[in-house]
């Protein structure tokens, strides 16, 4: 209890506050504007936050990353185009719901089912990761090395389109780990002689690159100048009827712990937890026909269990080192920047911190409920944000961010590879997420990996004779296997 009073006590401190209160609001705006999510904040405050104490830094990250959560169902309900993917299903209802001359009701709906999913979420995370770390600080590097592998493969199984390709953004990400100085017996690897490569890729000039730079890039060279608001009706203020509150708490439980459960797998993140739970919530109830008609439990289901999954991505994140999604990817490489070791340890080494980014995160998400009740009437203008100053302005914070961390042109030279690599991945189709993904994972996997032999004096097979690390091996083999055995097993059947 004495570490979460300290770490409140550094939340409250004005610095801190305002920290939370900006990142929500840039949160906010990004995530309700379709095509530009909180990511991109992320991304782009990742180098910036390094001249910030960690603290500051955090709450900065965290609320830029509830506020984007939060935000996204501004789009699905006014324009019926979703500010990110995690609210997709909201437009379903929600967009009928506007389009019958009930915005002002979706909207509150959308605002109140934020902040249910968030706070509690974000409570349970806070009460799981220190039982969590004490069970994961008792696993030796086989254990370490297997779950890491584990995360990779699945969200590689989930790639869209073709798996090889998830597999060939994964190995591109590992690829890219080996540049420098190997971890273990100091050898230097991939440098080609560079003074400038002997450190490795920065994270920073990663993230932006693949993320940020090329996403602008792309979008300017599609003129994509993004939606005009085509709402032109009258917001009344924040307002629920009751009974659409009292019918829907068993949908609100329900889709909460489908949040928190999706959120807590790597990989699987918000915009899946919106869609099962949306067609959860439709398979459960008494009137299925009316769902897409504008229904509250349309709206209730999707954007509970997509803020709920934000608390569920964070366990994983603090208690084990594990990033769930490419947010979680960034605020890993967020903590590497700040000299701060993510994994088991990290709650017993930093215990003040570990609980003051979980109470960033609860302000964040009551700031958040405070702004969107009181300026429910002004959504309606965060969709007709000027796209041609937003491009320019965000690119200019990309690479001032990249050469700020090292006062050094190369960075920036290293961020264009990386810009014009996404462009590449982009027009190939190559996901994004496992190249991240690996990309943090691998400088710790193969330290695991070659502790692992080292213990082991060689012997390999310890892998499948230490109970924990052989099943985490075989879920990570099955996610792969078993694709590919349904499919062919559907072919089979199609072609009799």
């Amino acid at each position: 209890m004495s570490d979460v009073i300290a770490a409140l006590g550094l939340l409250l401190q004005p610095a801190t506050l305002l920290m939370c209160f900006v990142g929500m609001l840039v949160g906010l705006v990004l995530g309700a504007i379709p095509g530009l999510a909180a990511g991109l904040a992320i991304t782009v405050m990742l180098p910036i936050s390094f001249t910030m104490e960690p603290t500051q830094a955090f709450a900065l990250l965290m609320s830029i990353w509830v506020g984007g959560c939060s935000g996204s169902f501004i789009g699905s309900i006014l324009l019926g185009i979703p500010g990110t993917p995690s609210s997709l299903a909201t437009t379903f209802d929600g967009y009928a719901m506007t389009k019958r001359g009930e915005a002002s009701r979706a909207l509150s709906i959308g605002t109140l089912s934020n902040f249910l999913g968030t706070a509690p979420s974000i409570i349970i995370a806070m009460i799981a990761c220190p039982l969590i770390a004490a069970i994961a600080v008792k696993m030796g590097p086989w254990e370490y090395f297997a779950l890491s592998f584990m995360a990779i493969t699945l969200v590689v199984s989930i790639s869209k389109g073709n798996m090889v390709k998830g597999f060939v953004g994964a190995g591109m990400g590992l690829l890219l780990t080996q540049v420098g100085y190997s971890p273990i017996s100091s050898t230097e690897r991939f440098t080609f002689g560079s003074y400038y490569l002997s450190g490795g890729f920065s994270m920073s000039c990663v993230m932006i690159g693949i993320f940020a730079g090329s996403i602008i890039i792309l979008n300017y060279a599609h003129n994509n100048k993004g939606p005009k608001s085509s709402f032109n009706g009258k917001l009344t203020g924040f307002h629920i009827p009751k009974e659409d509150f009292l019918t829907n708490i068993p949908n609100i439980i329900r889709s909460f712990g489908i949040g928190l459960g999706i959120g807590f797998l790597p990989g699987m993140g918000a915009a899946l937890s919106n869609m099962v739970s949306y067609a959860t919530a439709k398979n459960s109830s008494k009137n299925p026909e009316k769902f897409g008609t504008g229904i509250a439990d349309g709206i209730w289901a999707p954007e509970v269990a997509n803020n709920a999954s934000v608390g569920g991505a964070v366990i994983p994140m603090i208690a084990l080192g594990i990033p769930g999604d490419g947010t979680t990817a960034m605020l890993l490489g967020g903590l590497t920047i700040h000299g701060i070791e993510p994994g088991p340890l990290m709650q017993k080494n930093n215990p003040v911190f570990c609980y003051m980014i979980f109470l960033s995160a609860l302000m964040a998400a009551l700031l958040c409920l405070l702004v969107e009740i009181f300026g429910i009437k002004w959504f309606p203008k965060l969709l007709d944000a000027p796209y041609h100053f937003l491009y320019p302005a965000i690119m200019v914070l990309c690479l001032l961010g990249v050469y700020i961390e090292t006062y050094n042109v190369a960075s920036i030279i290293m961020a264009c590879f990386f810009i014009a690599l996404g462009l590449y991945m982009n027009y190939a189709g190559i996901p994004t997420t496992p190249f991240i993904l690996s990309f943090v994972l691998g400088g710790q996997m193969e330290t695991y990996f070659r502790k692992a032999i080292s213990y082991g004096k060689g012997d390999w097979t310890l892998f499948f004779t230490r109970p924990v690390s052989c099943i985490l091996l075989l879920v990570a083999i099955g996610s792969v296997v078993l694709p590919i055995v349904k499919e062919q097993l559907a072919k089979r059947k199609a072609a009799n």
